[in-house]
């Protein structure tokens, strides 16, 4: 069977990470360890993963006509993604992200969305033939949200499968649901959404049926290192994640996504693409960064 092709809406922004002990309170300041300055934004960053871990990708976002610009679009196309339809704002700097990292591994992201947060019909109406002829449709809301929902709508109406991570949380209009294949939101997302704070098993189920009334498909609530719950009309099961040592948890849902689109991609069932995502996020972690941590398919085989 050829491989599906795979579509990213979504941002793109460069990531400043400093490694520190512990996170500063409020009005405090403190002395951190190593900087980082490596490329990000979900929506790059999940384009990344696909296209590393295998998939056919191409990536719709804009950037700001500056080097941090520039630089991203130059790196995705290294990766092998199509940046044909990359909008340029020639008025707004590039995303970037201002992200801590404490010795446990997690962190602590302020994000300035810049020319992310101009994406506009005009340049999702460019992009339709790469829309028409995709047929996964991985989005997150770090761009426009009524961008998402329009998108989603043509997806639908198109038989796409559309894939909507829900991060950084937001409420979501009651229409977008409908067109919504699957939905793959964290324990904190999926609280917000369904109102059910989720810190078991039972309580993931919960919360995931609360989202399948709502009109979406396929529920999968990522647990951090418990894995995942994968929810839908023929399952209702968490799926394990393989246990490692965390050194920086950026970026782990972002690969967790663009793995899954991957391996749904190739055919494979939903048990096995989220078996497969598991794995993806769980060597993301083991690593420092966003796309620099981000790993090739044949660590995972």
């Amino acid at each position: 069977m050829e491989p599906k092709k795979i579509l990213v809406i979504g941002s793109s922004n460069t990531d400043m990470v400093i490694r520190t002990k512990t996170f500063p309170k409020p009005g405090e300041t403190i002395l951190g360890g190593k900087f980082l300055m490596n490329p990000g934004g979900k929506g790059a960053n999940q384009a990344v993963a696909a296209a590393r871990l295998g998939g056919i990708v191409s990536f719709v976002g804009k950037i700001g006509d500056d080097i941090f610009g520039k630089q991203a679009v130059q790196l995705m196309e290294d990766e092998g993604i199509d940046v044909e339809n990359v909008a340029l704002d020639t008025g707004l700097p590039s995303g970037v992200a201002m992200i801590t990292v404490d010795a446990k591994g997690e962190n602590s992201i302020v994000v300035a969305p810049g020319s992310n947060g101009s994406l506009n019909f005009s340049d999702i109406e460019k992009a339709m033939p790469d829309i028409i002829d995709s047929d996964i449709i991985l989005m997150q809301l770090e761009v426009p949200l009524q961008i998402v929902d329009y998108v989603a709508k043509i997806g639908k109406k198109h038989s796409k499968m559309v894939i909507l991570n829900p991060a950084p949380a937001a409420e979501l209009p009651v229409e977008l649901y409908k067109n919504i294949s699957v939905i793959t939101p964290n324990e904190n997302e999926a609280e917000l959404l369904t109102g059910v704070k989720v810190n078991d098993e039972e309580s993931a189920i919960k919360a995931a049926l609360c989202l399948q009334k709502k009109g979406v498909e396929t529920v999968i609530i990522t647990l951090g290192s418990r894995g995942a719950l994968l929810f839908s009309s023929k399952a209702a099961k968490i799926i394990p994640s393989p246990k490692v040592k965390t050194i920086d948890t950026t970026a782990a849902g972002d690969t967790f996504n663009g793995a899954l689109a991957v391996a749904l991609s190739e055919g494979k069932e939903f048990g096995e693409s989220v078996k497969f995502a598991n794995k993806a996020a769980a060597l993301t972690v083991t690593k420092m960064g966003a796309q620099s941590s981000i790993p090739y398919k044949d660590e995972i085989i």
